[in-house]
């Protein structure tokens, strides 16, 4: 358990720089350079995800059972998880999408940790959703009082829409029948 909180720490910890400290961040960046910065921020991001993976994974070795939850809510968290591929394309692909829901990856985030906090009833889940789901409620509370740094991606386009509607929707569809079996060892239905 203790390389999933270390790894959460580290991941969400980097991730949270721009939520408690943004001067100190765009300091940082100005001092070591944009590309420098980037690099060290992604390659700690990368340091606690392994961790995060690791972790979680050892932990589901021999889990903390909190709650046991319905079965119905596997389907609850089916149906939740529904548009969080569309929201994760549509951050990248601007258009009606993004302009409607202003953060698709962090609604996106939202969305899939509440699924897996429905779903799934053990001391590592907890942990591992129940802190991306603080997180993202945390940033996004920020982003009201902050500066927005550009996301890269697609030029708006009329077609990005469709393009995140159908290409979510197809990434969903791979995941639920085989993705999530294939990465994780647990089909979700």
């Amino acid at each position: 358990m203790s390389l999933l909180i270390l790894g959460l720490a580290l991941f969400l910890g980097v991730h949270s720089i721009s939520i408690i400290a943004p001067g100190w961040r765009d300091a940082q960046a100005a001092r070591l350079g944009e590309n420098a910065w980037k690099g060290i921020y992604t390659l700690l991001s990368l340091a606690g995800f392994a961790l995060i993976v690791i972790g979680y994974g050892q932990a589901r070795q021999a889990p903390l059972v909190l709650y046991v939850p319905p079965v119905a809510l596997r389907h609850v968290a089916a149906l939740l998880m529904l548009p969080v591929f569309v929201l994760l394309l549509a951050a990248y692909l601007p258009g009606r999408i993004k302009a409607a829901v202003k953060h698709p990856m962090l609604v996106a985030t939202k969305l899939w940790a509440t699924a897996h906090l429905l779903a799934n009833g053990n001391l590592a889940d907890l942990l591992l959703f129940g802190g991306f789901l603080a997180w993202a409620v945390a940033d996004r509370i920020s982003m009201k009082q902050r500066v927005q740094r550009p996301l890269p991606g697609a030029p708006a386009g009329r077609f990005n829409d469709l393009i995140a509607v159908l290409a979510g929707l197809a990434l969903y569809a791979l995941f639920i029948t085989v993705g999530h079996r294939w990465l994780i060892g647990v089909a979700p239905l």
